[in-house]
């Protein structure tokens, strides 16, 4: 929730009659979130929002997080890598979940196909990072444009499905079952980000909306695949669900690019938390952009070796120099456990001392309870990353 937005046709006051040219009503739907007490929007209607033709349960959808088979695997740093994901289907099959815990589900997916059928994720928000291709947003918001490099968050169960506009869409989601707000440390007394928050307001990108006219509905599917508690409903509809005249609130998708985060730095290196981007609960969603380095003229700019006893840590790298990795590349994925110590790889450390710049880009997770990987996961994994921290004997 970013701030509030107005868009189309709305009454003077909630709750009253809003009508065409012609007389006839529209019918309110309120979007709340928390109960009655958090951030909420209204949407406007052409037509009863309630009516289906059928409902029973589906086949739709991807698959849940599987327990691994076999004996407990041992404790050790993992690297999935994300290419190994088959390409193919739509984003609301084609999803393979990685990690999970009860607060978060991290999932990957490479689908080359637009959805055929709306989805409403009822089991938590989604906070998506698009890695490659082009794609546009359908929901009652409207119309939202997505492109490589974007966070794109997609409320719980609003209505929605997905457009591809290039032949494969790369992206990793976070299902956020505790919901994802932006960081409250960056929010001033009325709500406004703050001066000193890593973006403005200006830098996220709202739907162009409404998604509808009086005059005219946007056509679409008549089936409304839902998910809650797991489990995938299906509703066939009466009419087009995208038949919003205008919509008032603070519950809307948004797409945000990483590279208009704005990186602190400092004399000395700071901690992973000054890049933090976007909360949960549960976990915290962070940014490591292209910046200068650390200022003090003997300054170790690479992170250092750490033992973060609470928190498991992911990172899905992206683009550049990463100084603290070896053989580690675009797309791949990393999990550092809580419980094991990790760092630099051998040489790293070192090596670092007086750079400059970096120009890595990766997005970073923390969470505090334990990421269990899945048996879907096992195809991606490098074993052989753990072993890639021995030394030659002398520390190199």
């Amino acid at each position: 929730m970013i701030d509030r937005q107005a868009m189309g046709l709305l009454p003077d006051k909630p709750h009253t009659a809003l009508r065409d040219a012609d007389g006839k009503l529209f019918y309110e739907e309120m979007h709340t979130r928390g109960g009655f007490g958090g951030p909420f929007s209204y949407f406007y209607h052409r037509y009863p929002i309630t009516p289906h033709i059928e409902v029973g349960l589906s086949d739709r959808g991807y698959r849940p997080p599987a327990a691994p088979v076999g004996p407990v695997s041992p404790l050790r740093r993992r690297l999935y890598l994300s290419d190994r994901i088959a390409s193919g289907g739509q984003l609301l099959d084609a999803r393979v979940p990685v990690l999970w815990n009860s607060d978060v589900t991290v999932l990957l997916a490479r689908p080359t196909e637009s959805d055929d059928a709306y989805f409403a994720n009822g089991d938590g928000d989604e906070l998506w990072f698009v890695q490659e291709g082009k794609a546009k947003l359908e929901s009652v918001c409207g119309w939202l444009d997505v492109t490589a490099g974007d966070y794109v968050w997609v409320p719980r169960s609003l209505t929605h499905r997905w457009h591809l506009e290039t032949s494969e869409l790369r992206a990793m989601c976070f299902e956020a079952h505790t919901g994802i707000v932006v960081p409250k440390e960056f929010r001033n007394p009325v709500g406004q980000l703050r001066m000193d928050a890593p973006y403005t307001h200006r830098d996220f990108v709202r739907p162009r909306g409404p998604i509808a006219t009086p005059a005219q509905v946007q056509d679409g599917p008549r089936e409304l695949i839902v998910k809650k508690a797991g489990v995938y409903t299906r509703y066939r509809l009466e009419r087009p669900p995208m038949d919003v005249v205008g919509w008032d609130g603070f519950v809307y998708p948004w797409a945000f690019s990483i590279e208009k985060y704005q990186a602190k730095t400092g004399l000395i290196h700071l901690p992973p938390t000054i890049h933090a981007t976007f909360a949960s609960a549960g976990f915290l969603v962070c940014s490591f952009v292209p910046r200068v380095t650390d200022t003090h003229p003997d300054a170790i700019p690479c992170p250092y070796p750490h033992s973060s006893v609470d928190c498991d840590e992911l990172i899905l790298y992206l683009r550049g120099n990463f100084t603290s990795r070896r053989g580690v590349g675009p797309g791949a994925l990393s999990l550092h456990p809580a419980g094991v110590a990790h760092g630099p790889h051998p040489g790293a450390y070192e090596a670092s001392i007086g750079s400059k710049r970096t120009d890595e880009l990766a997005v970073m997770m923390d969470t505090f309870k334990p990421l269990q990987p899945t048996a879907q996961a096992s195809a991606l994994e490098d074993l052989a990353y753990h072993d890639s921290w021995r030394t030659t004997g002398d520390g190199t």
